[in-house]
């Protein structure tokens, strides 16, 4: 079972993971899709994803460093 663009808490949690020394504050958009696609466990249409879903991988990437 892989990660879908529904799961921004598990992806966050791999991506902050993957890129430990990253501040998500500062990630663009286009990095941020192109990560998320590169993870091993993602498994996704990238066609599905858009400005809110990455916004919310983004916050909970930010609550994940808190």
């Amino acid at each position: 079972m892989g990660l879908k663009w529904v799961d921004s808490l598990d992806i966050a949690i791999e991506l902050s993971e993957k890129h430990p020394d990253v501040d998500p504050r500062y990630v663009r958009f286009t990095d941020l899709s192109e990560w998320i696609m590169d993870l091993d466990e993602f498994d996704d249409d990238p066609k599905h994803c858009g400005e809110k879903i990455l916004e919310a991988v983004q916050a909970a990437w930010i609550a994940e460093m808190d």
